[in-house]
């Protein structure tokens, strides 16, 4: 396995808190629908998540398969580590 920088970590685990803020959200909207303000915290970061996840791929390949991601010449999917390996 290649070795991998302090940047690395330090971006992978923003992507993993602001996933984990998405999940949480979205377990309270589920009992509280109506609540707008959750709604708009959700939605802002649903899109700091895919801002910092395209940053993220751009600069170290996919992070998923299956269409979710685009792939770099040669095809770099298969380069370990992947993200869940870290």
């Amino acid at each position: 396995m290649k070795s991998l920088s302090e940047d690395y970590y330090r971006e992978l685990e923003q992507i993993q808190a602001a996933d984990f803020v998405i999940v949480d959200l979205a377990l309270y909207l589920h009992t509280h629908p109506d609540d707008l303000q959750a709604i708009q915290q959700y939605n802002q970061m649903v899109k700091s998540s895919k801002t910092l996840k395209k940053a993220f791929e751009k600069k170290y390949g996919a992070m998923t398969s299956f269409g979710y991601s685009y792939s770099r010449h040669p095809f770099d999917y298969k380069e370990e580590p992947w993200p869940w390996q870290v």
